[in-house]
C-alpha cells in the first residue's frame, strides 16, 4: 500500500500553498496545525532544505467518526499534507488515510477512512493530479 496520494504543481512555492488550502477547504477540511519544516532547522540547527511545509488538515466530521469508533486514532490524526519546493514546481504529498484503517486494523474504520481518502482525492484532481 502506498502512503501518499502525490500531485505536482507547476507553481511557486506560496501559491501553491494557497492553492492546496483552498483545494481542501472545498472539501471540507481546515488547516488545525502548520509547520515549517524549512524555517525549523533553519533556527534550531542552521540547516538548508527547500520550501518545506507540512499542514494538519482536519474534516470535523470524519474525524468525529473515526474518534468514536476508535478514541486511539488521535495518534494519526489530522491529516498531514506536504507542500515542498521541487525542480519542477512545487509537490503535494497528501496521507492516505487508508493507513488509519491498516495500522488500527480496526474493520470499522474502513468507511470512514473510504470517505476521507475519496476527499483526499478530489483536492489531488482540484490540483491538476
Amino acid at each position: 500500500m502506498t502512503y501518499a496520494m502525490t500531485v505536482t504543481l507547476e507553481l511557486p512555492f506560496t501559491e501553491a500553498v494557497e492553492k492546496v488550502r483552498a483545494a481542501l477547504q472545498d472539501q471540507g477540511f481546515g488547516v488545525l496545525t502548520e509547520i515549517d519544516v524549512t524555517a525549523t532547522l533553519q533556527a534550531k540547527l542552521g540547516a538548508q532544505m527547500e520550501d518545506y511545509l507540512i499542514l494538519g488538515a482536519c474534516n470535523p466530521p470524519l474525524a468525529h467518526q473515526a474518534l468514536d469508533i476508535d478514541r486511539s486514532l488521535g495518534l494519526l490524526l489530522p491529516c498531514n499534507v506536504v507542500v515542498r519546493g521541487a525542480a519542477a514546481g512545487t509537490l503535494v504529498e497528501i496521507a492516505d488515510p487508508q493507513m488509519m484503517v491498516s495500522i488500527s486494523d480496526n474493520p470499522a474504520l474502513e468507511p470512514v477512512a473510504k470517505q476521507a481518502r475519496e476527499r483526499l482525492s478530489l483536492v489531488v484532481a482540484a490540483l491538476g493530479g
